[in-house]
């Protein structure tokens, strides 16, 4: 065999090897098609769990520090861990949970959770319950509805639909001092929902659930509601809300270890509601409280060259006290220390209240576990539900400050019902804490040399008891030597005190403007 013979032969086999490597898996369903990175290592094909998982239209959770994604299904939820053979099914309806071990583990790529498509093909069926082939190495054709759906439409043609078989069973409304709470009660859990609001009408659509309409549709309705309205559409649900004029925006949430969903309906500030001439001394603008994080037996975090948190909270908020008393010398600045002394949490709240407080502003400092680290920047956080990791990783760290307190017990878990019941109450300051966090965002911008994370949200302790437009500042990393010896500067506190001082004069215009208008 001469050198050419042998060089075709060998570009032929290469290229023959190379065309059978796949780099995208294309799911096909309902005429729709999405596209799935794959990697295929010594012939089997690996798909991306997440992406995999958006094609499927299944919602997920992903913790990349434990290598491990929760995917959720109608039936099940599916547990699957990089670098590990052994995938978890858990039934959602009282079943066995079952544990597979496939041939092969699963891998971690670029972050990216890869499983080995053939070998998972089964337990996908049965844990989302559609038809799916691979009609190709390239191609994964789903077909078909779920079983649960199907079994759903036959109980519709015979007319024969037990009640066990419908998710939702009913609402609940109740009337809040600032707007409407309904309850929704599921026996599945609702994890997609979207929401529009039109010509006084506001409709949210909960996924892949069906509800019993004739327990739901309500002709005479509570506080903002006039009517409610409910049917089925395939395989999801859609309420309609007959809203008031007084209704101003809503928001929808899972309650903890419960199936049912939350739905707040919020109304115009009470403002509107009240004599504004026997009320109106309450909303001059004429006190800012200013709340150092930590302090005493609680040093919050140390930093890089041993640094306390609490040091540099307390000398930042000295700072703005000071600056705010000379520009504007109208306002009355009160602490929730000016000392290294030890507050409780609950009573910083009070502190804010018992002085007829405008504005809080607590003020603390932000960290990582390893010390020194790159990350850096200031954030501005507003009471909320935390949704990202790092949000909900902050929060706990500042609010593990309570195991210095003598009666931790005070102190109700945040959950998401919790805080939509908390921002019930808050709702007539919600939308200034968000005004002034964000004109705090845009003045940390301009002159500081800590650079900018944003406006974000999570569960504070510190923000629920004040009554009061409230926002948390996380100033910088202590654990990053820049953003440390900066805050632990004179001329970087007096940057940010500066900055902050800015943010408050303009927020302050704003917020004068609004209550004389209501």
């Amino acid at each position: 065999m001469n050198f050419k013979v042998v060089l075709l032969i060998f570009v032929f086999i290469s290229v023959s090897a190379v065309a059978q490597n796949i780099d995208e898996l294309a799911v096909v369903r309902d005429g729709v098609t999405k596209y799935v990175p794959v990697y295929d290592r010594e012939g089997t094909v690996y798909a991306a769990v997440k992406p995999l998982a958006d094609a499927l239209s299944a919602n997920y959770f992903f913790d990349p520090a434990a290598e491990k994604i929760e995917i959720y299904f109608p039936s099940f939820n599916l547990y699957i861990t990089a670098k590990n053979p052994f995938i978890i099914l858990k039934s959602k309806t009282g079943g066995r949970d079952r544990i597979y071990q496939l041939p092969t583990s699963t891998y971690l790529i670029n972050d990216g959770l890869f499983i080995p498509l053939k070998y998972c093909l089964d337990i996908l069926k049965e844990a989302s319950g559609l038809n799916m082939m691979l009609t190709s190495p390239a191609v994964l054709t789903i077909s078909g509805k779920e079983a649960l759906q199907e079994r759903r439409e036959e109980n519709v043609i015979q007319g024969s639909g037990p009640e066990h078989d419908f998710d939702i069973s009913g609402l609940s409304i109740n009337e809040k001092a600032n707007g409407t709470l309904v309850r929704v009660v599921s026996r599945k859990r609702i994890y997609s929902y979207g929401s529009n609001f039109k010509n006084g009408i506001l409709t949210i659509i909960l996924r892949r659930v069906q509800a019993d309409v004739s327990k739901i549709d309500m002709q005479n309705g509570e506080g903002l509601i006039k009517w409610v309205r409910a049917r089925n559409l395939k395989n999801d649900t859609e309420l309609q809300f007959n809203l008031r004029k007084e209704y101003t925006s809503s928001e929808v949430l899972n309650v903890d270890n419960s199936n049912d969903i939350l739905i707040a309906l919020y109304s115009k500030s009470f403002v509107n509601n009240v004599n504004k001439n026997k009320e109106k001394a309450k909303w001059d603008f004429n006190v800012i409280v200013i709340d150092p994080g930590h302090g005493g037996k609680d040093t919050g975090t140390i930093g890089v060259d041993g640094i306390e948190e609490k040091n540099i909270n307390l000398a930042i908020g000295l700072k703005l006290g000071k600056d705010l008393q000379e520009q504007m010398k109208d306002v009355k600045v009160v602490y929730t220390r000016k000392t290294d002394k030890f507050v409780e949490l609950y009573r910083r709240g009070q502190i804010a209240n018992e002085a007829g407080g405008n504005l809080f502003i607590s003020i603390h400092c932000n960290a990582t576990p390893k010390k020194p680290s790159d990350a850096n920047g200031f954030e501005v956080y507003l009471l909320r539900p935390g949704r990202t990791k790092e949000a909900i990783s902050i929060a706990e760290r500042e609010n593990s400050v309570i195991k210095y307190e003598d009666n931790p017990a005070r102190y109700k878990k945040l959950t998401d019902e919790n805080f939509i019941l908390v921002s019930m109450a808050q709702s007539a300051y919600m939308r200034y804490s968000e005004k002034f966090a964000d004109l705090l965002d845009k003045e940390f911008s301009k002159d500081i040399s800590i650079a900018p994370r944003g406006v974000k949200q999570a569960g504070f302790y510190v923000l629920v008891g004040a009554s009061m437009p409230s926002v948390l500042i996380e100033t910088g990393f202590l654990s990053n030597p820049r953003d440390a010896h900066y805050l632990n500067s004179k001329t970087g506190q007096a940057k940010i005190a500066e900055a902050i001082v800015q943010a408050i004069k303009q927020f302050r215009s704003i917020y004068e403007k609004n209550i004389e208008a209501e």
